[in-house]
């Protein structure tokens, strides 16, 4: 592959530790992220977990807002952005990419998705109104919860003035933020993008219409940690979360220019869309096989060069069962033995983030030829008997290129391709 784009940076916020290297230590000693809700009173509702934050007060390695945003804008902006920000300012750092003169500044673009934006900040200004009225709304509060602000407000900060986008497409939406980036540097467009997703809706509207939805985890309030099983025959749905992952990509040839390491190569990128249902993709997979062929194809890699996909799977017996169907549609009869996990079983499901998350984890699986286990796999479904599953433990192993999938609301299929730096 002639100047292949690279990745150069990493960054996250997650529900295991805030920063990408103590994220993926605990990921794979086998961790869960997934704690008892405390964000707010869940008394009486069906679903009482979560994966939450952590703060400095909870864990070492916790979140501190006002290592990347000061008090004041930390106020006028709600907590998507701030985990945004941070997961940013982390990727930025890592890949040493600080432009000052304004060509650097106008080739930089940047692409953070969400799903669902600000609806905390949004929740809150409903009750303001309908508690003491509508005149004590800050002047802050629409910018505070537009999904495209994560984005806005990280151009200012870094003052980047190339292209802008925030693909709100449910929870294939990061990964296509990091698609529309390598697109952008394919036509020129752009020299290098910071790219990504963040969400933070761990607010009573998102759990209470997800639960009426009967899409969340509703049976291990006890046992939080247990909650998100993919692939289990014991799964019945998933654990909202919260959280952003960023990356830092450029061409390599860009990247050797000034002295930057590149992590891995994004290879390849396909997305479809259902046009099926609301909330299910077609039951075969079908549109989700063809966004990874369409990836594996602009990789110029054949099905059995994938050493390992993380998968989308989200606990719901649905999802995973068609997820299962493509896997063995683009590498044969029970995913052709090509070892599968889902991350989602230790962060939960981080909607808008997820996928920029799932692809950092595959990054790293191939920096340092280890892939992350999937926690809760004690009797595998139906569907996933004969599949190698990674379960019990996180395994060593030779790793060249991955695939990494995500999948929305809506019908967005959404699939990248990584490739190890040789």
């Amino acid at each position: 592959m002639q100047d292949p784009i690279v990745v150069t940076g990493l960054g996250a916020v997650t529900p295991l530790a805030s920063g990408v290297e103590a994220t993926w230590r605990r990921l794979i000693a086998g961790e869960s992220g997934i704690k008892t809700n405390d964000r707010f009173d869940t008394e009486g509702w069906k679903c009482r977990i979560a994966g939450l934050v952590p703060s400095q007060v909870d864990a070492p390695d916790g979140f501190d807002p006002e290592v990347a945003m000061s008090p004041q804008d930390l106020r006028k902006t709600d907590l998507f952005i701030h985990y945004a920000m941070a997961a940013a300012d982390e990727a930025l750092r890592q890949s040493g990419w600080e432009p000052q003169d304004r060509h650097g500044k106008s080739r930089t673009a940047t692409q953070i998705a969400t799903g669902v934006g600000g609806i905390p900040a949004i929740t809150g200004a409903a009750e303001t109104i309908r508690t003491i009225g509508v005149r004590r709304l800050s002047p802050f509060i629409i910018p505070s919860f537009l999904p495209n602000l994560a984005a806005g407000q990280i151009a200012i900060r870094f003052g980047f003035n190339g292209p802008s986008g925030a693909p709100v497409t449910a929870c294939g939406a990061s990964a296509q933020a990091i698609g529309d980036a390598m697109r952008l540097i394919r036509m020129g467009e752009a020299d290098v993008a910071l790219c990504g997703g963040t969400e933070a809706c761990v607010d009573p509207v998102a759990i209470g219409g997800f639960t009426a939805a009967r899409a969340l985890s509703v049976g291990y309030n006890e046992a939080p940690a247990a909650a998100s099983r993919p692939f289990d025959a014991g799964h019945e749905g998933f654990v909202l979360s919260e959280g952003a992952a960023m990356l830092v990509i450029e061409r390599l040839s860009h990247a050797e220019r000034r002295g930057a390491t590149p992590l891995a190569i994004l290879s390849g990128y396909g997305t479809t869309t259902d046009a099926h249902h609301v909330t299910a993709g077609w039951p075969d997979g079908r549109e989700a096989a063809r966004a990874v062929q369409m990836a594996l194809a602009m990789a110029g890699l054949a099905p059995n060069k994938i050493n390992y996909v993380n998968a989308h799977a989200t606990s719901t017996p649905v999802g995973d069962a068609a997820e299962l169907r493509a896997l063995s549609t683009i590498f044969g009869v029970n995913g052709g033995g090509v070892p599968v996990s889902s991350t989602k079983s230790a962060t939960g499901h981080m909607l808008g983030a997820a996928g920029a998350m799932e692809a950092a984890f595959s990054i790293l699986a191939l920096r340092d030829q280890i892939l992350p286990v999937g926690l809760n796999i004690v009797d595998p479904m139906e569907e996933a008997r004969g599949f190698d599953l990674v379960r019990d433990a996180a395994r060593s192993q030779d790793v060249h290129h991955v695939v990494s999938n995500a999948f929305g609301f809506g019908g967005v299929n959404t699939a990248l391709a990584f490739s190890r730096i040789c």
